[in-house]
């Protein structure tokens, strides 16, 4: 719940959604991924929930690291959209590069389109999606500011075609600019280099 309403991002206009609460993929079909981080941001996840159930909820910062958000997506705790390989986050004062394989023949389902502004998204392709992201007063602010695919800027208008499509129908409040309320009482979430401070009130 925590990663798909705040880290979740979009690769591609299509939403990285990574949560705790997910059901998780077998250890055989997850990707390598370092255990002592996943286990350290799957203890702080925890603490979060716990916190959240308290009357008055500690408001001190929990703060993943890189590193340990990284792990987790890449662990059998979380289960990736269909057509999603191979994620990564990089964070630096309020900007996330989010890096993917993205397989958009899986994310469309087998849909087709005779939009040319579509023909993009199709095939097997390396996907970079820089984004500002920041949550206050328990919602998070997520604006992408470009996509490349397989190196190349994705123009908007294509992007907007395609989130309207392919995207919305399944998660009507993401776009390229979004607001999403937080769960868990997190009051706010702060990008810094290379770690995600998160507090709750």
């Amino acid at each position: 719940m925590i990663l798909r309403a705040f880290v979740c991002l979009i690769a591609a206009g299509m939403t990285i959604t990574a949560s705790p609460a997910a059901a998780p993929q077998s250890t055989s079909s997850a990707q390598a991924f370092d255990r002592a981080a996943a286990d350290s941001a799957h203890r702080k996840f925890q603490k979060i929930q716990a916190n959240a159930q308290k009357s008055a909820p500690d408001q001190r910062p929990t703060t993943f690291t890189e590193r340990e958000i990284n792990a987790y997506i890449a662990s059998p705790h979380v289960r990736l959209p269909r057509g999603v390989q191979r994620v990564r986050f990089t964070g630096n004062s309020g900007v996330i590069t989010t890096d993917a394989t993205v397989n958009f023949d899986q994310v469309t389902e087998g849909a087709r389109s005779n939009n040319p502004l579509l023909a993009l998204f199709s095939g097997t392709h390396q996907v970079q999606v820089v984004s500002h992201a920041s949550a206050s007063g328990g919602q998070a602010q997520i604006q992408i500011d470009k996509v490349l695919i397989n190196g190349v800027q994705v123009p908007r208008m294509a992007l907007e075609f395609f989130i309207n499509k392919y995207i919305k129908p399944k998660y009507p409040e993401l776009g390229l600019d979004s607001r999403i309320n937080l769960p868990e009482r997190i009051d706010t979430a702060t990008v810094g280099n290379h770690v995600l401070a998160v507090t709750q009130k």
